[in-house]
């Protein structure tokens, strides 16, 4: 008969604790997606109030939108508003990935000074709300697609700078491809980017953009994640030169597709909801239900294709 003894015995009681070790430290080493819906959808809501809605709805982070006129302005928030902002997402185990600005490069001299105080003034918001891992702050470059040749050394020296704030402010800046615009594919945007040559300033992928010019999802990013820090959705229809741009789930971006290429390629970090003013300018625009409907059509994606994400990891 096989006969267990005391060593063996406690060896086995203490298998179960080794296994869910191992499990928790591989959790904390798989990659998580985290998913999260951005303020820009949202310019009607108390801040408080967008992110305790983030937050019941099941979003593990919120995107703040810093433009004039939006709640979250810099120039209206003193450090007791920032104080309050980073303890409720604490509270809700929110994190803020991202903020959004418009920064848009190749216009004058005068502007760029004045873009350059407002990412400035951003890259410490950034600090302020989550000192221990900043968001990234995006923006599109603007300019026009066939005036590419003339305009790129500005664009490079222009970005460079944006690249410098960042370095200083120890904050990645982020640029958005855009169609019609100066920077309108994955070729492009690598172009820029190694010109710059620093690891301060970084892409955010949304392949709505990519859609109107024709482009493939796997390929375009596939060809951007290697220097893409933070990704964005929603859908687009219509060309370059005549689009409109539309919640996720209502044209024909596969969503599934893009979460298997980031889950197979191990990204981690944020897939985040962006709701274009082409939705949220319109009279019977309801930001709370629109918040709820993208979670709904996006956030079972996840458990289906078996991705972590950052409140169950």
């Amino acid at each position: 008969m096989f006969e267990i003894n005391r060593r063996t015995a406690l060896a086995s009681l203490a298998l179960p604790f080794v296994a869910n070790r191992l499990i928790a430290e591989d959790r904390e080493s798989t990659p998580t997606i985290g998913f999260g819906f951005g303020t820009y959808g949202m310019k009607t809501l108390e801040t408080a109030e967008a992110i305790r809605v983030c937050a019941e709805i099941g979003y593990d982070g919120i995107e703040l939108a810093l433009m004039n006129g939006w709640p979250t302005e810099p120039a209206l928030l003193n450090q007791r508003d920032r104080a309050e902002i980073r303890q409720q997402l604490r509270d809700l185990k929110l994190s803020v990935p991202s903020l959004l600005e418009s920064l848009p490069c190749l216009r004058t001299d005068q502007q760029h000074a004045e873009n350059l105080e407002r990412l400035k003034r951003a890259t410490e918001l950034a600090h302020d709300l989550a000192p221990e891992s900043p968001p990234v702050v995006q923006s599109i470059v603007a300019g026009k697609t066939d005036r590419w040749e003339q305009t790129k050394g500005r664009l490079v020296d222009q970005l460079s700078d944006w690249a410098e704030v960042g370095r200083v402010s120890e904050t990645v800046v982020c640029f958005k491809p855009h169609a019609s615009h100066a920077v309108h594919t994955p070729e492009r945007a690598l172009w820029v980017h190694h010109q710059v040559d620093s690891p301060w300033l970084k892409v955010v992928y949304d392949y709505s953009h990519f859609y109107l010019e024709g482009l493939s999802l796997a390929a375009s990013l596939k060809q951007l994640l290697p220097i893409t820090a933070y990704v964005q959705v929603k859908d687009s229809r219509g060309t370059p030169a005549k689009h409109e741009y539309l919640l996720p789930g209502d044209g024909e971006t596969d969503y599934r597709e893009l979460l298997t290429v980031l889950k197979h390629a191990g990204y981690s970090g944020f897939v985040n909801v962006e709701v274009s003013s082409h939705v949220h300018r319109k009279l019977d625009y309801e930001p709370i239900e629109t918040a709820e409907l993208c979670y709904r059509r996006l956030a079972p994606l996840f458990e289906t294709l078996g991705i972590l994400r950052p409140k169950v990891a």
